[in-house]
């Protein structure tokens, strides 16, 4: 059982390490923008890559995704399940309300799937390609994002390590209601696609 000094430590570890605004640093160093400026407002990979190209949304995705995974893997390797979950919950609040952005930041999908990368890798595939194929439908990487949220818990459920379903869920009521703008959007038919369509301008 861990202590109360260990679990203040990953707490605190966590939201430092889910604080930093990669998207921020990546835009304004390669490109000279701020992506707070310009598209949706957010500093996640997908506005990143929709101001500043691919290639460097990808960038985002990926060390969005590594300040999810390590801390959690550190854990994970150790045996210690609850801090695990302690570290998750900080990295994802740290990420939706930096102490670098005025305590605002992302919604944290790319963090949440490093997360579940370390945690619980074969249900976090199959919410992942039931996330792709939304993505590739529907053109909104928004509702791919929910649905990959809300996949986990269940998946978890019958296939995660003890307590995990319950951690994903806490993990999911938060990206949803970061996602509550784009929910209002999709409802309305006013959220933008992550492509643009042929012919469009």
């Amino acid at each position: 059982m861990a202590s109360f000094a260990d679990m203040l430590l990953t707490a605190a570890a966590g939201y430092f390490i889910g604080s930093v605004p990669f998207g921020l640093l990546v835009a304004r160093v390669f490109k000279g923008i701020d992506p707070r400026l310009g598209g949706s407002g957010n500093v996640g990979a997908t506005n990143v890559a929709r101001l500043c190209g691919f290639k460097w949304g990808l960038l985002t995705l990926v060390c969005d995704l590594l300040k999810g995974c390590l801390p959690v893997l550190f854990h994970v390797s150790s045996g210690d399940f609850g801090l695990a979950y302690v570290a998750g919950i900080c990295v994802i609040l740290g990420h939706m309300f930096s102490c670098f952005l005025r305590f605002r930041g992302g919604k944290g999908v790319a963090s949440t799937v490093g997360i579940f990368l370390a945690l619980a890798p074969g249900p976090l595939i199959i919410a992942g390609l039931v996330c792709i194929l939304t993505i590739w439908r529907s053109g909104f990487v928004s509702a791919g994002s929910l649905v990959l949220v809300c996949l986990l818990p269940p998946l978890l459920f019958f296939f995660g390590p003890p307590g995990s379903a319950l951690f994903s869920l806490l993990i999911a009521a938060l990206v949803v209601w970061a996602h509550r703008d784009n929910i209002r959007r999709l409802r309305r038919g006013e959220e933008k696609p992550w492509m643009k369509k042929q012919g469009q301008s």
